[in-house]
């Protein structure tokens, strides 16, 4: 562009029109910034507190209400475990200030409210089991003061706060501690489980016995509260909620006096042991209990690692369910499996007589019964009354064992021996049948040093009458006379009744069908009950000193089995009434001696009980006639 006028040249019209915009722009800035100062000094001074309020009531925190679990229950509606609330102290140690030095002040200041160092603050962190963003529960039962204070304060404590929770209440202390289990914080591996999708960390799930098995039931729904809150973390207001909803009752099949009776009979022999009490048709279990026990309300409260080890490793192993996780060589107990396996494939018919002489040559090794005892010429049904070893040991001499099985395996097998029970609490055991197979197998890859060489036929004798490797806990024996005494169907254990919600209706029954259904002759069957009648209730009979004077007819049997480097275990198993069968009742006791001299009376009080008899018409144990009458 050329300039073809010099600014002198041009005309004074175009030069004031000129200087007008510039006064024209010029006027609009100024009116621009004075406007946005102004705006400025509004928001700062007239309305800066107003502002400053909704900044403070800006955030919004999200908080988990937990929800009360359900109710259990026993058969007859008593209350066993509720719930009672704790405000409880809680920290979240991922929350803690970053800044070692704020986390240190914060951590001093909450010792003095607790009246704790901060090492023993970071003590307890460190020694309770936890996993990364749970909480760590410092105090329960926060009182009121110490309530009010925090909450007044919670700035000064980020990633601590005060909860109120719920904890599980056992209205009868360790009264069927093992059936009932116990609740805990969700872990980390159960958090992934798809039946575990809408829980939390720091959320409470069952970990035990029927809290475990029916939890989903029990847990109820967690709610929820969308407070607002400060900068600083102080509720301003709550937005909305969504309420928790409460989960369902559990009412058992346990009657929680009989499973008082058994427990308190168990308690006095001072020894450890267990018992069942079942239904032989329904499979439901009416009492089942295991001592030494525990107290469930020890893991209701906070504790660290080192005192979770020291009370679960007691003497005794309290925590274990002896009832359907000790698995012991049962001794005479088995024999009624023995006679259905000789009965069934025609080993021996019921009225083959058998010449017990007291003892028995096998390859150069003489068996004798147990006491010295010869017992003449005995059939099937008086082999079993009187409980002759001898007349068993001939019958696991020529039963056939090989491969996985054998005639006394199989049945014992169909009876629910050697497999799990299918209960309705967790890790129940299966026990051990032994086979041929199985010793062979461990003896050649030398896994259990007491296997020391290969299967004989030794091994089939000592299985005919409850010996050597075999391994049955109290609740299969319960559950193989059951069948026996119904006519053969095995039926499938349960402690739940039925799942009933917050109004009293029922959600869902819980009678589970029988496992299978055992194919026993009813000539089996009778010899075989007839057998164990005579032991019960004629003279010279291995429990008569005990159930002969008892006012029901019953059919039982003992078992006085031998334990490497221990006393004999005493078992005894008894259905009843003998002619209508309806209970069944196993006990065992380590280290008790003779059948008849310390389980057969502890079952004895549990029938007394079931059939309501007070102590006159129940009659009396002859004690000294127990102790006398000897192993069987």
């Amino acid at each position: 562009m050329y300039l073809l006028q010099r600014p002198e040249d041009i005309p004074p019209r175009l030069s004031n029109r000129l200087n007008l915009r510039i006064a024209l722009l010029t006027t609009v800035v100024i009116v621009a910034v004075a406007t946005v100062l102004l705006r400025l000094w509004s928001l700062q001074v007239l309305d800066g507190e107003h502002y400053r309020a909704l900044a403070r009531d800006h955030g919004v925190l999200d908080v988990r209400v937990h929800p009360p679990r359900g109710e259990i229950v026993d058969r007859n509606g008593r209350v066993l475990v509720d719930n009672r609330t704790v405000m409880s102290l809680e920290m979240r140690p991922s929350d803690l200030p970053s800044d070692r030095g704020e986390r240190r002040a914060e951590l001093r200041h909450l010792g003095n409210l607790l009246g704790m160092s901060q090492g023993a603050i970071r003590n307890k962190v460190r020694e309770t089991p936890q996993y990364a963003g749970y909480p760590v529960v410092l105090r329960q039962g926060v009182d009121r003061r110490l309530l009010f204070y925090l909450l007044e304060n919670q700035d000064r404590f980020p990633g601590v706060r005060v909860e109120r929770t719920y904890v599980r209440d056992y209205k009868d202390g360790s009264l069927a501690a093992h059936l009932l289990g116990i609740v805990g914080q969700v872990t980390p591996h159960q958090l992934s489980r798809p039946a575990h999708a809408n829980l939390k960390p720091g959320d409470i799930i069952g970990q035990a016995g029927v809290e475990y098995t029916y939890d989903k039931f029990l847990r109820g729904t967690a709610g929820s509260q969308r407070i607002q809150v400060d900068a600083l973390g102080r509720p301003r207001g709550q937005l909305r909620s969504s309420p928790a909803q409460a989960g369902d009752n559990l009412r058992l099949t346990l009657d929680s006096g009989l499973q008082a009776v058994g427990e308190a009979a168990l308690r006095d022999k001072g020894l450890p042991g267990a018992f069942v009490a079942m239904n032989v048709h329904t499979g439901a279990i009416l009492a089942m209990g295991s001592y030494p026990s525990y107290d469930p309300s020890f893991y209701t409260r906070p504790h660290t690692k080192a005192e979770y080890d020291a009370f679960g490793n007691r003497p005794g192993d309290p925590l274990v369910d002896r009832a359907d996780q000790g698995g012991y060589p049962t001794g005479s107990a088995f024999k009624p499996i023995t006679a259905t396996a000789a009965l069934e494939d025609h080993l021996i018919s019921p009225s083959t007589i058998f010449d017990d002489t007291g003892s028995l040559d096998i390859g150069g090794i003489t068996l004798h019964n147990a006491g010295g005892a010869a017992n003449g010429p005995v059939d099937m049904s008086t082999a079993l009354k009187v409980s002759s070893d001898v007349y068993f040991y001939n019958l696991g001499l020529h039963a056939q064992a090989s491969g996985n099985g054998g005639q006394i395996q199989d049945w014992a097998f169909k009876y629910g021996l050697g497999r799990k029970p299918g209960i309705d609490i967790p890790d129940a055991t299966s026990g051990l049948i032994p086979t041929p197979a199985w010793r062979n197998r461990v003896y050649r890859h030398h896994s259990n040093p007491y296997i020391d060489r290969p299967w004989t036929q030794g091994d089939n004798v000592n299985l005919a009458v409850g010996q050597g490797d075999v391994q049955v806990t109290p609740l299969q024996l319960a559950r193989a006379y059951a069948a026996l005494a119904n006519g053969g169907a095995l039926v499938t254990p349960h402690v739940g009744g039925r799942i009933v919600d917050v109004h009293g209706r029922t959600v869902r029954r819980i009678q589970p069908a029988p496992h299978r259904h055992l194919h026993i002759s009813d000539e089996t069957r009778n010899v075989i009950l007839g057998g164990m009648h005579r032991a019960a209730d004629e003279a010279g009979g291995t429990s008569d000193a005990v159930m002969g004077s008892f006012p029901i007819p019953v059919a039982g049997k003992t078992g006085t089995a031998q334990r490497d480097g221990q006393q004999d275990q005493s078992w005894y198993g008894v259905i009843a009434p003998y002619d209508n069968p309806e209970i069944v009742v196993t006990v065992t006791v380590e280290r008790g001696g003779f059948g008849v001299e310390s389980a057969a009376p502890i079952a004895r009080e549990i029938l007394e009980r079931y059939f309501n008899l007070n102590g006159d018409s129940a009659g009396s144990v002859n004690t000294a006639a127990a102790r006398a009458a000897g192993p069987g």
